[in-house]
């Protein structure tokens, strides 16, 4: 990164010195030459891990490159940025039809205030604050005031259950906790009673609608810090350790209790640094870059891209609406005109699927249009050519620049998917309207990426190569070069708290972190994900079958369906779990029995007049059920070996939705779950069923 974005030798040791800050009123800040010396009393050498909550950790410095780089507190990064960009816009948003926005200083100063105010309301040392809301100022100001006053920030997922929220509360030992609206508090109010740790709660957006003890509005609650003194907010700053602990990332666990993934200040501030680098983004003195925040925050993905780098970089950061999933996102998108973008996979099939239905009813001169300019996209993307021929240049400015204007993604240069498995027709779709996906891939362990993909190392269906600083091995490698991905770099997470044993479980005596992902690199190190450890099905004959491939080939060979999830762990075939692409209620994302207008354009050009799921789950429609028998059978076709071919597969009655529990709130599929829900229809594929006839055999209408 150029310009100021580069550190001289000199500057790296003075990363407290803070003039322009400390020349304000009132507003000090310790610098590093300030810091008291530790006691000369010996301390043990930490460790690469800790399940403690006060713990420390070994940091994993390098001699040169990135890995380096002098450690920073994330009140150093936050200061830095200060100092460079103080008076550029950190922060957009919309109430009602105004647009308001907070400059750096300003985000700072609000971020100290709100410290202040935790440690009024009895915020202790490495405690929690829970913060439980759609994607706010307030959300970013109570993260980051926790961490200055010395506790963790706590993200909770909007869409747990209060038993889910008092388990993470209390696992952190949270003091307080910050929620959206009269909905959330709710949830907090049923479980107060079980947390012996809490002290207060605080609402950020509405009219609280009963008044309580130690329960406070937004307003009220920053008034309880803004003429507190500095000093001791100041101490427990200056005694901060880049590897002590800040915040806890619960893993969203498919199976039993969630785990606390403890993040040091040096995870957040190195892997900031080090993705900006890795994918380019400019530091705002050259421009800045803009980012639009709506996927959840609790989950480590977001806090990355919506924070921290941008943070590093005095990039802006737009807020969206809260039901950005079910709609408004691309409203936002155009209003925010966003220069990087990351879109879980769901995200990209919505658009796809909207696209394709505006397609539809277009008029025939402009379907070949598009279709002929799709083509030549996607063949140039493909090929790689150094010189585009003159006709991708003419469909680059018949139709792409459009359809990006038409997503609000005219601006953007760098458009990411990542936190779940992407099918290689999303991926080309896009890359056809010259549009490349770049996927990345890691995880909460990692503090968010690993290896990320960029246009100038791309690959199709390629997660890219690591970031700079980190490294990768294949664990048990099989004949043909797939083995368990596994970490290093100073991203990889400190251990889970209080839990000695599962930390254990994912690093080894080395340190390495075991992703349970397996992969491969070709010779240019770009690693391809190839499945999951304990997402292989391992069928009753002793086939390791990974589920990923097969379950997307069926959605490529079929585009009526949604979702697809294929079963056959200890079994003695494989059967297969279908939903087909309906509409979704806008309100509360549920998905509704009518089909998308894609699926009913797909239905009659079969010779079916379905427009409803209930007319063709169950095995309803005689026509619908022999195309997509027709598609499971080349499916079939190009599999392996007969072990790793789908003998019966049943539609559904509804498709996976968040809210129906069976995907997460990235939109991963949670197995576990539609196994019990599903349970009767999976066990009906197995009746009485000594072996399989016939690989080619749905199962009958009910």
């Amino acid at each position: 990164l150029m310009g100021d974005y580069q550190k001289t030798t000199e500057e790296k040791l003075l990363i407290g010195k803070t003039e322009s800050l400390s020349q304000q009123p009132g507003k000090c800040i310790l610098s590093l030459a300030q810091r008291p010396d530790s006691l000369s009393v010996p301390a043990a050498e930490p460790r690469l891990w800790t399940t403690q909550r006060d713990g420390e950790v070994k940091l994993r410095m390098e001699e040169s490159g990135l890995a380096a780089e002098p450690a920073l507190t994330v009140n150093q990064m936050f200061v830095l940025t200060v100092e460079r960009y103080g008076e550029y816009t950190a922060l957009c948003w919309k109430e009602g039809d105004q647009q308001k926005s907070l400059k750096y200083k300003d985000y700072y100063q609000t971020c100290r205030t709100a410290a202040k105010s935790f440690l009024k309301l009895g915020l202790e040392r490495y405690h929690g604050v829970g913060i439980l809301g759609f994607n706010s100022v307030e959300w970013f100001v109570a993260d980051i005031g926790a961490i200055l006053a010395g506790g963790f920030a706590v993200g909770i997922y909007t869409t747990n259950y209060p038993e889910a929220c008092q388990y993470v509360a209390e696992n952190s030992k949270a003091n307080i906790i910050v929620v959206e609206n009269h909905k959330q508090l709710q949830k907090i109010l049923q479980i107060e009673d079980q947390l012996p740790h809490l002290k207060a709660i605080v609402q950020y957006k509405d009219e609280l609608k009963e008044k309580r003890p130690n329960l406070y509005t937004w307003a009220e609650f920053l008034e309880l810090g803004r003429d507190e003194p500095d000093a001791p907010l100041d101490a427990i700053i200056a005694s901060q350790k880049p590897n002590q602990c800040c915040s806890l990332i619960y893993t969203s666990g498919t199976t039993g209790q969630p785990k606390g993934v403890m993040l040091s200040h040096d995870n957040l501030t190195w892997t900031a640094y080090s993705t900006a680098k890795h994918v380019n983004l400019i530091a705002a003195s050259q421009a800045q870059e803009v980012v639009v925040s709506y996927l959840p925050l609790s989950h480590i993905a977001a806090q990355m891209v919506d924070i921290w780098i941008t943070m590093k970089i005095g990039g802006v950061t737009y807020f969206a609406q809260p039901d950005a999933l079910k709609g408004s996102l691309v409203d936002t998108l155009k209003e925010a005109r966003p220069t990087a973008f990351m879109g879980v996979p769901r995200v990209w099939e919505k658009m796809q699927e909207k696209m394709k239905a505006v397609g539809a009813k277009s008029s025939t001169v402009r379907r070949k249009v598009a279709a002929w300019a799709k083509d030549v996209g996607l063949r140039t993307n493909l090929s790689k050519l150094n010189h585009a021929p003159v006709s991708y240049h003419v469909a680059k400015k018949l139709v792409f620049k459009k359809v990006r204007k038409a997503l609000g993604l005219d601006r953007c240069t760098k458009c990411y998917t990542g936190a779940a498995p992407i099918t290689k027709d999303t991926l080309e779709f896009f890359l056809s309207l010259n549009i490349p996906l770049c996927e990345l891939y890691g995880m909460s362990e990692s503090s968010g990426p690993h290896t990320i993909s960029r246009h100038d190392a791309f690959k199709l269906t390629s997660c890219g190569i690591e970031l700079p600083g980190c490294k990768t091995k294949l664990h048990n490698k099989d004949e043909e070069g797939n083995g368990e991905i596994c970490f290093w770099g100073r991203h990889v997470f400190m251990g889970y708290l209080n839990m000695p044993d599962k930390t254990e479980e994912a690093l080894d005596a080395e340190g390495w972190l075991h992703s349970g992902d397996l992969g491969k690199q070709d010779e240019n190190g770009f690693l391809f994900i190839t499945g999951r450890i304990k997402e292989l099905i391992i069928t009753a004959g002793g086939e390791n079958i990974p589920p990923v491939p097969i379950e997307d080939a069926v959605k490529e060979a079929m585009p009526l369906i949604s979702n697809a999830m294929l079963v056959g762990d200890k079994r003695k075939f494989l059967s297969m779990l279908l939903t087909i692409k309906c509409q979704v209620n806008p309100d509360t994302g549920d998905p509704q029995d009518e089909l998308t207008p894609e699926a009913v354009e797909l239905c009659r050009q079969l010779g079916s007049k379905a427009t409803r799921v209930s007319e063709i789950s169950g095995g309803r429609d005689p026509v619908v059920n022999a195309a997509i028998q027709e598609g499971i059978k080349r499916v079939n076709e190009k599999s392996t070996s007969n072990a790793q071919r789908i003998q019966k597969w049943v539609v559904l009655d509804r498709d996976f939705s968040v809210g129906g529990g069976e995907l997460g709130p990235t939109m991963k599929l949670k197995r576990p779950v539609v196994m019990k829900m599903y349970k009767e229809q999976i066990d009906n594929c197995y009746k009485d069923v000594a072996s399989p006839a016939t690989p080619d055999n749905p199962l009958p209408p009910k």
